[in-house]
Formats: C-alpha cells, sequence, structure tokens
C-alpha cells in the first residue's frame, strides 16, 4: 500500500511541476507520526526525508529502527529542554523560531563539535495556534542566526491556514516565496529549501515554489493514536 501511494504522490508531484513549468527537483518528505518503524521501514526507499514531529517519539522509534538510508528532519515544534536530543537525532531542525532557540542550538552544537542544519519556521497564517516567527520579526532572527557559528540556515518553513479557501492558502504560500527571496538578498545566502505544502495542499504549495513537502496521511494511511 505505502509503495502505491507513494507513486500517486509522485505522479501528482510531477503533475504539479508541469502545470507551474518547473523542471526542478522537489524534496518529498514522509511525515511519519505516530506510525511504527516497521512502516517507515516500507517507506524508505520511496521517499526522501523522514518528519518526525516529536523528539520523544523519534527517540523510541530510532532505537527499533536501527540505521537510516535517508534523512530524518524534526518539523514539530522544539521544546527548548529538548534541544540536545533533537540535535543528536535529527540531520536538521525545520522549525527554529526564536533567536533563544537558535542560541540554544548553537550552543549544544558546538558541545557536540557538529553544524546543525536548520529552517526557520515563519507563521504565514497569521494564527496564534501555529508555531512560527511572525514577518515582523523575521528578519531579525535570521540576522541573529547568521552570527551562530553551528547553525547551517537552508531555507524556510511554513504550515498553510486551516481553511478550504485555496486563495487564503495559496497567498500564505506565495508571501513565504517572496519572504525567501528578500532573505535570499539580506543574507547573502543560498536558502534552497522552501518547505511547504502537505497532504491537502501540497500542490499548490509546488505551484507558489515549494521546494519540499511533507505528506503523512496520504502516504502511510490514517495516523496511529494510541490513548
Amino acid at each position: 500500500m505505502i509503495h502505491d501511494n507513494a507513486k500517486i504522490i509522485r505522479d501528482r508531484i510531477e503533475l504539479a511541476k508541469s502545470r507551474a513549468n518547473r523542471n526542478d527537483n522537489i524534496t518529498f518528505v514522509g511525515v511519519s507520526k505516530t506510525h511504527t518503524p516497521q512502516e517507515m521501514h516500507e517507506a524508505e526507499n520511496f521517499i526522501d526525508a523522514f518528519g518526525e514531529n516529536k523528539v520523544q517519539e523519534a527517540e523510541s522509534k530510532r532505537e527499533i529502527y536501527g540505521a537510516s538510508k535517508i534523512p530524518w528532519r524534526l518539523i514539530g515544534h522544539l521544546q527548548a529542554n529538548k534541544a540536545r536530543k533533537a540535535i543528536e537525532l535529527f540531520d536538521t531542525i525545520d522549525s527554529v523560531d526564536s533567536p533563544e532557540l537558535a542560541q540554544r542550538i548553537n550552543r549544544i552544537s558546538g558541545e557536540l563539535g557538529k553544524k546543525t542544519r536548520i529552517l526557520i519556521e515563519v507563521n504565514t497564517s497569521l494564527e496564534a495556534s501555529k508555531s512560527g516567527v511572525s514577518f515582523e520579526n523575521f528578519d531579525s532572527l535570521a540576522q541573529n542566526i547568521l552570527t551562530l557559528e553551528n547553525l547551517q540556515l537552508e531555507g524556510l518553513m511554513t504550515i498553510a491556514p486551516l481553511t478550504d479557501d485555496e486563495a487564503k492558502i495559496r497567498t500564505a504560500f506565495a508571501n513565504l516565496r517572496q519572504l525567501s527571496e528578500r532573505a535570499k538578498i539580506s543574507t547573502g545566502l543560498e536558502l534552497p529549501v522552501l518547505s511547504m505544502g502537505m497532504s491537502d495542499d501540497f500542490e499548490l504549495a509546488i505551484l507558489e515554489g515549494s521546494t519540499m513537502v511533507r505528506i503523512g496521511t496520504l502516504l502511510f494511511g490514517s495516523r496511529n493514536y494510541v490513548k
């Protein structure tokens, strides 16, 4: 089932790229939240990375999973007290949204002798329930990160607003793309990653320039929540 789902998603990605007149590569992150290591092993050959939301869940999975052929990305909100474990577990932290968190990751990365790859999460939906730095505070956060020698900023990430209004969703994605273009100039970095789009809206995200989509339900099926 996972193999078939992945093929359908890949086909839809290619169709969306064609609609957008794009021929670049788009990273397919399989969001494995609540799914088992066995399901993840089945998916590994058909996706580009795993996306996990919680440090504790990822830690228990990695003990069972063993060596991975593809990167693991932290896509959920990171609590400061979980930063050290996150740096140890994940190849990339995609949800940096404050100077304090960036500085903590930088300090611990230095202690561990590594350079941590990160994305800045931006709250483009303006919804209070969502994590992410505000538009107003983005520039100061990006400039702060530039001073931190143990961080490697690779791009931006966002979650679309919770709505069926395609115009509002596309506007949120377009705003992130424009912010990324502006940040490339102000930081002097390439910032190749624009992570936006999930199961319900990844095609719209591709039309607005996404280079990385995060898909869980369409790949793995409904989440296996355990009470």
